[in-house]
């Protein structure tokens, strides 16, 4: 009886272990057909992996330690699901990898992570989420990942939350050089959610640095939603320029349409601004699968060479179109 009593409780503590954790294989598979025309009316036409959104395959975990305290991991990988090749240089976890603890007084994490920088720009300012020929990435800065990353993330308080990001640049003699440093500030009320955020970027010698600073606004008025961003950026030769993007996303059954125009500000000597206009539609065949349209058109001045892309391209001319499919799980 004593040796069965043993197994049953033996039983029920893996059983309670393996309640306590979790592992989730997770992605996106993407492809769509891609059409970029120059300037000069030349085209250039092909299928594309990630247009809409990169596609990936991911790993996630999250353990409980007891006392509101838990570990947790991410390790997450992109491909090209037109080549079958991976993504970001052939990175196996090149979209992201971390592990962090996660109790009452926040969450901090280490490895190769996104920054806040472009986490606001992402899914606050951008009605497309940095996908389709309207990404903000066209023209905006978005510091998109930051390696040898630590990062720390505040619970909220009063309906404020802020996160503290620091890059290591790993350069033995000089701890400023390929350094980088990013926080934002979240408040977020119901339909409302705004955001302020900088991302600060040394270069190789720490002899100059990029400096980006964001302010992201979302507003849910339930029939649409309003995008709005304003970026203050200096360049590596301390040349200054701003953007302003104006968004909107219309939800009606299915149907999902959004827009955005961006306005890029050059106030250097070579005054090289740029406007952005786009447009874009989704439509859900299921909770996981939809299709998608868009196209973008970039109107550059005195010499810019902004280029539309997309969730994973960066583009080859001045106008896209985008259709396509995507399918998450």
């Amino acid at each position: 009886m004593k040796k069965v009593l043993f197994t049953l409780m033996a039983l029920g503590a893996s059983c309670t272990a393996l309640a306590q954790s979790s592992v989730t294989v997770y992605g996106v598979a993407d492809a769509g057909l891609v059409v970029d025309k120059d300037a000069a009316g030349d085209r250039l036409t092909r299928v594309a992996s990630g247009v809409a959104s990169g596609s990936r395959i991911g790993f996630k975990g999250k353990e409980d330690l007891g006392n509101g305290l838990s570990a947790l991991f991410v390790l997450e990988g992109g491909f090209n699901i037109d080549t079958g090749t991976s993504g970001q240089g052939g990175l196996l976890f090149g979209r992201q990898a971390y592990v962090g603890l996660s109790g009452k007084g926040g969450t901090v994490t280490l490895g190769r992570q996104y920054s806040p920088y472009y986490l606001a720009l992402r899914d606050v300012a951008d009605p497309f989420v940095i996908g389709l020929a309207g990404t903000a990435s066209n023209i905006m800065a978005t510091n998109i990942r930051v390696d040898n990353m630590a990062q720390y993330s505040t619970p909220t308080w009063n309906k404020l939350s802020a996160d503290v990001a620091y890059g290591f640049g790993e350069v033995a003699d000089d701890n400023a050089k390929n350094r980088s440093m990013g926080a934002a500030v979240h408040y977020i009320d119901g339909p409302l959610n705004l955001t302020l955020t900088h991302h600060r970027k040394e270069n190789a010698l720490a002899t100059a640095q990029t400096r980006n600073s964001l302010l992201a606004m979302r507003y849910d008025f339930g029939v649409a939603q309003a995008n709005l961003g304003y970026a203050d950026n200096r360049a590596l030769d301390d040349s200054k320029s701003n953007d302003l993007l104006l968004g909107v996303s219309v939800p009606f059954g299915a149907t999902k349409l959004v827009a955005s125009y961006i306005r890029h500000n050059d106030k250097s000597n070579l005054n090289r601004d740029a406007q952005q206009w786009a447009i874009g539609a989704y439509y859900a065949l299921s909770k996981r699968s939809d299709l998608y349209t868009g196209y973008g058109h970039i109107s550059n001045k005195n010499g810019a060479t902004f280029v539309v892309g997309n969730a994973t391209d960066n583009g080859t001319g001045n106008s896209g179109f985008n259709l396509g499919m995507r399918h998450l799980f």
